[in-house]
């Protein structure tokens, strides 16, 4: 494992290394590039016998560390906290209800538009995909990533208020994903923690119980935190503090088995709000500073996991016929459940004619969507929701990542307000 996760890095450090160094992409977006086009290197080779079972070495690398695992189950707790810790809590809040509005209501339209889409579409390639684990294709490709989204809003110069928009609605319909996933997988019979099917009934509590309790108990695990890091002023021990929160709040959540994503969220937020009473100007500068430098890092290294797995899963001409559809479906999907609770939203709050093609075009996926799907068990289905699911990941990073700052100058110029 230790050897695995050593390569794995070594790797990352030489992706990131050459991008900075010759091609200056955002941090995601080049990274993963990056680590494709090492796949394709890798296949070529492999595939001329130039260095024989270079291709096996790298499936197995990556198996052993278990992509699934690597984020849900570990570095995903502190890419949330730290997204959440670097926002304006205070602007959030004053912007609660159209975030809410998109996070909530936007992944649930955008898993059905998408579920019964997929649905037709891998029947009308031949490949045979019940409803159901369309609808689960659905809820796993509907939430935008958190990580990739903030990397290039750092980068972008958009108004504060979108900003904060876009960031938080990431933030929170990824917390909402899961719980969607979750509960259509209990529906379906599969895996997880609600294996033999459940009723309508028991979906809409489960649904609750782990949305209401992942958001109360992120409440009390910042509250907690709050009152401990008031009362010292030592940023080693902040820092530990912190960290604490984090992964021992994400496990009792998981054991607690409601969302750990969205407790981290909100614990995050909790301290960002009142960030001036917790720490001083000094230590504040050195703990938010290491929070940044860890997002940055597993950042990096989480896309550059994504980028070398992608190429390495073997498809078929209906997988890429499939997914070539579905990149369209996926971006019209993300558009229309948008717009529709914008709606509600727009005409109060004020926002420009540009903020849903910024929040469209934005909505890049990445390791979490590849997590669930690859956390699926094995049957028939699994492979074309896998490819598929990989398809879209890189279109969103490589064409709309590439893409979106200059929409984002064009906003700006066009509406200051976008």
């Amino acid at each position: 494992m230790l050897t695995a996760f050593a390569t794995l890095l070594c790797v990352t450090a030489l992706l990131a290394y050459l991008n900075e160094r010759f091609f200056h992409f955002p941090t995601t977006v080049g990274v993963t590039l990056a680590g494709a086009l090492a796949s394709i290197v890798l296949i070529t080779l492999d595939a001329f016998h130039l260095i024989p079972g270079v291709r096996g070495w790298a499936a197995q690398l990556l198996q052993t560390l278990n992509f699934t695992n690597f984020v849900l189950n570990g570095i995903l707790a502190v890419l949330l906290f730290a997204g959440a810790l670097s926002l304006d809590a205070r602007q959030l809040l004053r912007q609660r209800g159209s975030i809410l509005t998109l996070a909530f209501l936007s992944t649930l339209i955008s898993t059905f538009l998408i579920g019964f889409a997929a649905y037709f579409v891998f029947g009308l390639v031949g490949l045979d995909v019940p409803l159901i684990w369309a609808l689960l294709f659905g809820a796993l490709i509907s939430p935008t990533d958190p990580v990739a989204v903030l990397d290039l809003l750092k980068r972008a110069k958009v108004p504060a208020r979108i900003e904060t928009l876009i960031a938080g609605e990431s933030l929170f319909n990824d917390g909402v994903g899961v719980v969607i996933f979750l509960a259509l997988a209990g529906i379906a019979g599969i895996g997880g923690r609600h294996d033999g099917g459940v009723s309508a009934l028991e979906v809409l509590i489960l649904f609750l119980r782990e949305a209401g309790g992942g958001l109360l108990f992120g409440a009390v695990l910042g509250v907690v935190g709050y009152r401990l890091l008031r009362s010292i002023n030592q940023h080693a021990v902040e820092i530990l503090v912190t960290l604490a929160l984090v992964v021992g709040g994400y496990v009792a959540a998981a054991a607690m088995e409601i969302s750990g994503p969205l407790a981290m969220v909100v614990a995050g937020l909790v301290i960002s709000a009142n960030r001036h009473e917790v720490f001083s100007e000094e230590t504040g500068e050195l703990v938010e500073s290491f929070w940044e430098t860890i997002d940055q890092v597993l950042n990096i290294l989480l896309f550059a996991f994504i980028g070398l797995d992608v190429l390495l899963t073997r498809t078929t001409g209906a997988q890429l016929i499939a997914s070539a559809v579905l990149i369209a479906v996926a971006l019209a999907a993300r558009w229309i459940s948008v717009a529709l609770p914008f709606m509600l939203v727009r005409a109060r709050e004020g926002y420009g004619a540009y903020t849903v093609r910024l929040l469209t075009w934005g909505g890049l996926r990445g390791g979490i969507a590849i997590s669930l799907a690859l956390s699926l068990p094995a049957s028939a289905y699994r492979t074309h929701i896998v490819t598929v699911t990989y398809a879209i990941v890189l279109f969103t990073i490589a064409v709309q990542g590439l893409t979106i700052l200059p929409l984002v100058r064009r906003a700006a110029e066009a509406s200051p307000d976008a």
